[in-house]
């Protein structure tokens, strides 16, 4: 998608401070940190949320995960994190591009919002 902001950070033309990446996905720092360690992970493909990620490409949502557990890794969360991904309005999604953040550095609270 032409103007879909994940989609040129994936394809490297707006640039990104990036953790992690590999063939199918990204994982770099939010711009607007709600934690310590706050890292969205992107497939470089474009879906607009997980459900039609987990239609079109189950396979793909497990790569994202694994993604996601290098981040972990290398992000030192060893007392805990949380993973989330938003969708639609209700949802909070802002980035209409599929994402999951990768939560942690801090007790996170329940309920979350």
């Amino acid at each position: 998608m032409n103007d879909c902001l994940f989609c040129k950070i994936a394809s490297g033309q707006i640039p990104a401070d990036i953790v992690a990446e590999n063939e199918i996905a990204v994982a770099f720092r939010d711009i607007s940190p709600e934690a310590p360690s706050h890292v969205l992970v992107i497939p470089r493909e474009h879906h607009d949320n997980v459900a039609d990620l987990a239609l079109a490409n189950p396979l793909l949502a497990g790569q994202l995960l694994a993604l996601a557990a290098e981040v972990i890794q290398t992000e030192k969360l060893t007392n805990g994190y949380r993973i989330v991904t938003n969708t639609g309005v209700d949802g909070g999604q802002s980035v209409n591009h599929l994402h999951f953040h990768v939560l942690g550095g801090r007790g996170l609270t329940w309920p979350p919002g």
